[in-house]
């Protein structure tokens, strides 16, 4: 899928390397999905699921690694029950995860390519991100504080 300006994208600042930025995104568990997370989320190929009961159910595998730069995963099922028009609005859309050098620390940017503001999800999928991404990822890799 094409970058396109209008994807969801979410920008932080963190005073950790690179490398340190990585091996935080990559346990997925500890800022996203919790006990609700199944499968692995470290390698190339892996796949895993995130079950929010009735509500959310997304499958993801990841199809792009770049020790320390650049893990983007490919949702290849998807179902947020609260949508009234298409409850698979995610399937076949990427979540990217690009880190670049800033001085000591790192930059992370998140974008869902796919997600964009004519999708029947956007705000609420937007709002959901700027907490996983802005809040609860960022204090996961600044002060090592777990979400779930």
């Amino acid at each position: 899928m094409a970058t396109n300006a209008q994807n969801y994208t979410a920008t932080i600042v963190v005073a950790k390397p690179p490398h340190d930025v990585f091996k935080s995104l990559s346990d997925v568990s500890k800022w996203w999905g919790g006990k609700d997370l199944e499968g692995s989320t470290t390698r190339l190929g892996d796949e895993f699921t995130i079950t929010h009961g009735d509500v959310h159910y997304s499958k993801q595998r990841m199809v792009e690694l770049i020790p320390d730069q650049k893990i983007a995963w490919l949702i290849t099922e998807s179902r947020l029950a609260w949508l009234e028009r298409d409850k698979h609005e995610w399937t076949n859309t990427r979540l990217v995860f690009e880190i670049t050098p800033n001085g000591d620390g790192a930059v992370l940017r998140f974008t869902h390519e796919g997600l964009v503001p004519g999708n029947e999800c956007y705000a609420r999928c937007a709002d959901g991100w700027n907490t996983a991404i802005k809040d609860w990822l960022f204090r996961f890799i600044t002060d090592g504080t777990a979400h779930f």
